[in-house]
């Protein structure tokens, strides 16, 4: 057999070259080549892919490592004494370290891998919000949050007896410094936050919340499922005690995600679930002896192939360099802004073009978003229309739901003005799914 420790490096793709100072036009034209789906035709029609919030798509790079992987080191983490066995488990702990860089972590074992954001906070919820919010307690959320962080803490707060209270985002979904600390009493045991809105692209400024909730010796929980594929996140400046993301938004695979925890408050933290793989030792009668952080919260084989292909998706993203991709979503974001402002009976939903994230969410009066999303799916277009999984927020600001185009590194102003164009057809209609 050859030797697994060198075709463990051999499968570890360098990043691409950054693009260095080209146009934020030239960024998709760079690296469209390295999505192999953005080829396929549906319908007759190239792919249009302006549903990025959703999920992303993978770069030839991350498909190389998956497929690297299982074809060359394969096998099971902590539990052989065999070459395979610890050709994979370097491969897992290289994946955690990529991790940590990426997001300015300060020791590796403050990573935990899970399925994706929503298992992260349900992960924090259940083990470390159960132990900090009692009776009469109060968790402090935003009016802005996707069920993902949202619901885990409705659900803590009903089953403990404590009230959830939610701090209301303004007219262009926004939450300021002054009303989340005035959501602060005694009786405030957690803070949830979203880092990017994803209906609106809002970025809440984090640090600074995190400084209210501080300030106040409450943790705060943030959710940066859309904020990782659009900007550098330093969990340490954020002052982020628990950080949530996952895979599939930033060109990784789908059910990976990763819980940043600070090492004091994980170490303290019960296991979320147990089984193979995070004790020491266990008998039927005996004490059971769990593993330090983070082997304690990944309980049976982990998602190895999905770290790996974390990791991969991690670097390609850090190769493009952040200049480039900052650029390209500031011109692409404001370009849509501009592009929809000159269509009669579209509007613009909040304030994206401010620090933009990606998003762009919009109206079309008198038409369903169901029906805008099929209008613009019969040009080719695939959109995400409807609440977003944010209701309260929609109500909030008085809509049925928005039309959400979301971008990504290989997304072109081209593609916007085909949106444009589809958009001055559209009519009222009955959509059907």
């Amino acid at each position: 057999m050859d030797d697994p420790s060198r075709a463990t490096a051999e499968v570890d793709p360098p990043p691409p070259a950054p693009p260095g100072d080209a146009h934020p036009a030239r960024l998709p034209e760079a690296v469209r080549a390295d999505f192999p789906i953005l080829s396929a035709r549906f319908d007759g029609h190239p792919l249009v892919y302006l549903d990025n919030a959703a999920t992303t798509h993978k770069p030839r790079a991350v498909l190389d490592a998956i497929v690297g992987y299982y074809s060359t080191v394969n096998g099971n983490v902590g539990r052989g004494h065999y070459a395979l066995s610890r050709a994979a488990a370097d491969r897992y702990d290289r994946a955690r370290e990529a991790v940590r860089r990426a997001i300015g972590a300060a020791h590796a074992d403050e990573i935990v891998f899970c399925r994706g954001t929503t298992d992260a906070v349900n992960l924090v919820a259940g083990t470390f919000g159960r132990r900090v919010v009692g009776r009469g307690d109060q968790v402090v959320v935003t009016g802005m949050e996707h069920n993902s962080n949202l619901l885990p803490w409705r659900r803590l707060c009903e089953e403990a007896g404590a009230e959830l209270v939610v701090v209301p985002a303004g007219a262009h979904g926004r939450v300021s410094r002054e009303d989340f600390s005035a959501a602060f009493g005694p009786r405030v045991r957690l803070a949830a936050v979203a880092h990017v809105s994803n209906v609106l692209g809002t970025v809440n400024p984090v640090r600074a919340l995190a400084g209210v909730a501080h300030r106040n010796g409450v943790p705060i929980v943030v959710d940066g499922a859309q904020a990782v594929p659009h900007r550098p996140v330093d969990v340490r400046e954020l002052d982020a005690d628990f950080y949530c993301f996952s895979g599939h938004k930033v060109y990784g695979p789908m059910g990976v995600g990763v819980l940043y925890g600070r090492r004091d408050l994980l170490a303290d933290t019960a296991p979320y679930q147990v089984g193979g793989g995070m004790v020491k030792g266990a008998t039927r009668t005996g004490p059971v002896r769990y593993l330090p952080v983070p082997g304690r919260f990944e309980a049976g084989t982990p998602n190895i192939e999905g770290a790996v292909g974390l990791a991969a998706a991690l670097r390609y993203l850090h190769g493009l360099g952040w200049d480039a991709v900052r650029r390209h979503d500031r011109a692409l974001v404001r370009y849509a802004v501009a592009a929809l402002g000159e269509i009669d009976r579209v509007r613009v939903v909040g304030d994206p073009g401010a620090d933009p994230s990606g998003i762009v969410s919009f109206v079309v009066d008198g038409v369903h978003p169901y029906d805008v999303g099929g209008h613009l799916d019969a040009h080719g277009v695939a959109v995400r229309g409807g609440v977003h999984c944010a209701a309260d927020l929609l109500d909030d600001l008085g809509l049925l739901g928005t039309v959400r185009m979301s971008f990504a590194v290989y997304n072109s102003e081209d593609e916007v003005d085909l949106v444009a164009g589809a958009l001055r057809t559209v009519r009222p209609g009955t959509w059907t799914p």
